[in-house]
């Protein structure tokens, strides 16, 4: 027999054992004398599928929290890499900004100072606060920061010598308003230059708000000039750099290194490691918290399954009487807890995906939902104070954040739901045949 022939005959070997499984395993499903059987694997489907679709829920809506928060922080704070370490060596300055001008895969390149301060307002309020020096033209050479510096008042224009933007909450802080005059009384430099001053006294042209609260409280901005002049000749120089890809930032900064060895290169998952490793530990423990259900699930099916083993004992029986083997009379139910965990992760996923794209939808009905409960409760109570009783504005806020789908997290998340069901009904009918086929016979 040759190999070409061998092998056709091993594959349809193996398609008649599957028909044959499925055959059986469908013909018990749709077969069943008392009735319990079906209720469990019914039960089973509907738990995989609460399972799979409030995970994806979940884990959507935590993406869309997560990420706007990075997405700020990226565009303003830390960008995708950090390059440092130029020296007064402005060939290679003038090196690296040709490079980034030809690299297909950069977004924008935006140079900077950074140092902390101590700003000082109105009547002598102060705050801590990071001075960000960047270029007069940020805005037009880097749309996104633009696009999430959102300017409640005035302008974003630093052009002018001492000017400054600033944020929201910081401006709050020290009761600067638009016009007023700040100073940054302490400021981190170099030894050319006072720790403590009265006379870095900047004027504020602009106040900005974002999607991060510690960027609004503790971030202002003045011109890349201003920062030369201020943070003195030992300021290093920065240039943020962001890609079209974050995925590419690890190979990004290996083809720098490559060109650059002298560069320092920093990847904005090192230098925001702290706050996006807290994010990623929230996420993880939702996800095993969540987890649980399928663990439930599982345990119900382990449950359902041997009863059913136990149940189809004549069956088994009299398959094996007809030389069955144990290893395809254990795939029958093995077939069914399949069919279980993927119908109902089926399900859930198309549950999970509907409510995770209408989620802005799903929030303002739970907020009307909220109010009329608390309304209907209030107006049986006490009607008088009917009149008080708002809307939760957070709901509305939940609903502004839209939900962000990863198509690797659904797959993880809808293949779990199977395998849950597939482990739970091979543990369950792992002993399929303790019982003789001639005690089965003699007691039925």
């Amino acid at each position: 027999m040759s190999i070409k022939n061998f092998s056709r005959n091993i594959i349809k070997s193996l398609r008649i054992s599957l028909l044959w499984i499925f055959f059986v395993a469908r013909r018990f499903a749709k077969v069943d004398r008392k009735g319990s059987s079906a209720v469990t694997t019914t039960l089973s489907t509907l738990g995989i599928s609460f399972g799979v679709m409030t995970l994806i829920t979940v884990i959507s809506v935590m993406n869309g929290f997560q990420h706007s928060f990075m997405d700020v922080i990226m565009e303003i704070s830390s960008y995708h890499i950090r390059v440092e370490n130029f020296g007064a060596e402005s060939g290679l300055e003038n090196q690296f900004k040709d490079f980034c001008k030809e690299e297909k895969s950069i977004r924008s390149v935006t140079p900077f100072y950074e140092a902390q301060s101590l700003v000082v307002g109105r009547g002598g309020r102060e705050s801590a606060a990071i001075i960000k020096a960047v270029p007069a033209t940020i805005g037009e050479d880097d749309p996104a920061f633009k696009k999430y510096v959102h300017i409640i008042a005035g302008s974003s224009d630093v052009s002018d010598e001492n000017s400054v933007l600033v944020g929201s909450e910081l401006a709050r802080k020290i009761g600067a308003g638009l016009g007023s005059q700040i100073n940054l009384y302490a400021l981190s430099g170099g030894s050319d230059v006072d720790l403590f001053s009265a006379e870095r006294l900047f004027t504020v042209t602009g106040i900005f708000h974002t999607g991060y609260a510690d960027i609004n409280a503790s971030f202002a901005f003045i011109n890349i000039a201003d920062g030369k002049k201020y943070f003195g000749n030992d300021a290093k120089l920065i240039y943020g750099i962001k890609l079209f890809d974050e995925t590419k930032t690890e190979r990004e900064i290996l083809r720098i290194k490559k060109l650059f060895p002298s560069l320092k290169n920093e990847s904005w998952k090192n230098y925001n490691r702290s706050f996006f490793g807290a994010l990623q530990v929230e996420k993880n423990m939702l996800m095993i918290l969540v987890f649980l259900i399928f663990v439930v699930v599982a345990i119900n099916i382990f449950n359902g399954m041997r009863r059913m083993v136990f149940e189809r004992r004549e069956e088994i029986s009299v398959l094996t009487a007809f030389g069955a083997r144990p290893s395809s009379i254990q795939s029958i139910f093995i077939m069914q807890g399949f069919l279980t965990g993927f119908f109902g992760s089926v399900i859930g996923t198309v549950l999970g995906l509907y409510l995770s794209v209408n989620m802005s939808t799903v929030f303002i009905l739970l907020s009307k939902l909220s109010y009329y409960a608390n309304l209907i409760a209030v107006m049986i109570v006490n009607p008088a104070n009917g009149e008080y009783v708002t809307e939760n504005t957070m709901f509305h806020l939940y609903a502004s954040i839209p939900p962000r789908i990863f198509l690797n997290e659904v797959v993880l998340i809808s293949f779990f739901g199977i395998c849950s069901s597939l482990l739970a009904s091979f543990a369950a009918s792992r002993g399929i045949l303790k019982l003789t086929v001639v005690e089965v016979m003699r007691d039925e």
